[in-house]
C-alpha cells in the first residue's frame, strides 16, 4: 500500500480504540494481559512499539508471516519491521503523544541484528524476560489465527491511549499539587540543592546533571551573556552529532562553541581527559573551557592531570563535583534560584521518556511539592 493507506490503517485503529476506551476489542482475556503487561512496563518501551509495527506489516501485507520481521530471513513471506517502525511507527506516537520510545524498536539489543523466525522458543536475552516472552507470544497468537493482526494493533493502541491518559492525570495532579504549596515564601539556595541531590538519588537519572547545567545557563543567560546550544539525545554518540560534550556553551550573540561540559555518574579517568582532548583537536578550535561534571569522588591524581592540560593544549579543563557547582552557581547567582528551579523543571518535563522516565518527572514535583509546602509552614510560624 501507499504511505497514505498504511497511515489510514493507523488512524482508523486509533478511532476503534478511542470509540470505546474501557472495553477490550478482544475477548481473549490472557492476550489483553499480555498486551497490557507489555503497554504499561516502564523499564520496556521497545517492545510496545515493536508490536506496533509487525501488527500494522501484516495488515498492509497479509501474505507475510508476522513472526518474520527481518528481510535477512530470506523467505518470501518476511519482511523490514525496521521500515514501517520508522516510516510510520515514529510520526504516529509523536502525534499522539503515546508512551512508546522515541527511535525505532528495532536498533533495541534485543530486536537488533536477528535474521530468526520470532516463535516462542526464541531466547530474546532482554529485559524484562516476562515482557519478551508475552511480545513473542503476541506475535504466535498472530500466526495461529487466535486473533488477527488489525485487532493486536488496536488492542495495544488502546493501552497506549489509557496509560498515556493516566499519566496527564497524575501530571495534572501533580502539577496543581504544587501549584497549590506554593506560598510567597522562596526556597533558599540550600533547599533547592536539596531538593536536586534528592532528585539525583533516585534510579535511572543520568540524564540528570545535563539539565541542572543547562537550567543554570537558562537561568543565567542574559546576565553571563551565554547560552546554551540545543540539547542533543541522551543516547546520542557524540560522533554520530558531531559535538563535543553533553552541553555546549556560546556567547549569546556567536555559534562558536567557547565552552563545553561532558557528564559523568563515574569517576572521571585521565584517559576521558584524553579522549576529551582528541575530540577538541578534530573538531573544534574554539573552545577554551572544557568542563568535566561528576557525581562521584573526584581522584586529587585526575585533578592535577586537568590542570596540566592548559600548558599542553591552551584548553583549560577542570573536573567538577556536580552538586558543589550547583550550590555554588545558586549562591553566586542567589536571587535567580527560584528562575533556576523553574528551569529546571520545565527542561525535565519535555525531556523524552527515553531519557527521563515518567516516574522519575512525577517524583521531582513530589519532592518539589513536599519542599514548598514544608517551606511555606515554617514561614508561618516566623
Amino acid at each position: 500500500m501507499a504511505n497514505a493507506e498504511v497511515t489510514a490503517i493507523l488512524d482508523l485503529a486509533l478511532h476503534k480504540a478511542s470509540k470505546n476506551i474501557n472495553k477490550p476489542i478482544i475477548n481473549n482475556a490472557e492476550i489483553v494481559q499480555r498486551i497490557e503487561l507489555i503497554a504499561r512496563n516502564a523499564q520496556n518501551r521497545a517492545c510496545v512499539r515493536f508490536i506496533m509495527a509487525c501488527s500494522l506489516a501484516k495488515i498492509d501485507k497479509p501474505g507475510i508471516d508476522i513472526r518474520k520481521p527481518y528481510t535477512e530471513i530470506g523467505d518470501d513471506d518476511s519482511f523490514s519491521g525496521r521500515t514501517y517502525d520508522e516510516a510510520h511507527i515514529t510520526e504516529f506516537v509523536n502525534q499522539h503523544e503515546l508512551p512508546c520510545n522515541s527511535t525505532t524498536a528495532f536498533l533495541t539489543p534485543a530486536f537488533r541484528n536477528r535474521n530468526v523466525v520470532l516463535t516462542p522458543y526464541v531466547n530474546l536475552v532482554g529485559r524484562p524476560e516476562s515482557v519478551y516472552k508475552a511480545t513473542l507470544q503476541l506475535l504466535d497468537d498472530v500466526f495461529q489465527k487466535e486473533i488477527t493482526a488489525d485487532e493486536l494493533l488496536t488492542e495495544t493502541v488502546r493501552w497506549l491511549l489509557i496509560v498515556r491518559d493516566e499519566k496527564r492525570q497524575r501530571m495534572s495532579s501533580l502539577l496543581a499539587g504544587l501549584k497549590a504549596a506554593k506560598g510567597e515564601t522562596s526556597l533558599p539556595a540550600e533547599g533547592i540543592v536539596n531538593l536536586i541531590e534528592q532528585h539525583l538519588k533516585l534510579k535511572n537519572s543520568s540524564r540528570l546533571p545535563v539539565l541542572v547545567v543547562a537550567a543554570a545557563y537558562e537561568a543565567a543567560s542574559d546576565y553571563l551573556r551565554e547560552k546554551i546550544q540545543p540539547l542533543q539525545g541522551h543516547n546520542a554518540a557524540d560522533k554520530q552529532t558531531g559535538s563535543l560534550g553533553d552541553l555546549e556553551i556560546t556567547l549569546i550573540d556567536d555559534q562558536q562553541v567557547i565552552t563545553c561540559y561532558e557528564m559523568k555518574t563515574r569517576k572521571v579517568t585521565k584517559n576521558d581527559l584524553d579522549h576529551a582532548v582528541e575530540k577538541v583537536f578534530k573538531i573544534s578550535h574554539t573552545i577554551q573551557n572544557y568542563i568535566f561534571i561528576t557525581t562521584e569522588v573526584i581522584d586529587q591524581e585526575v585533578v592535577n592531570y586537568a590542570y596540566g592540560m592548559y600548558e599542553k593544549t591552551g584548553v583549560e579543563m577542570v573536573v567538577l563535583d556536580c552538586m558543589g557547582f550547583l550550590r555554588h552557581f545558586l549562591h553566586l547567582f542567589y536571587r535567580l534560584r527560584m528562575r533556576f528551579l523553574e528551569a529546571y523543571q520545565e527542561l525535565l518535563l519535555i525531556e523524552p521518556e527515553s531519557a527521563v522516565s515518567q516516574p522519575l518527572k512525577e517524583a521531582f514535583l513530589a519532592l518539589r511539592q513536599a519542599a514548598e509546602t514544608q517551606e511555606n509552614q515554617a514561614g508561618l510560624y516566623e
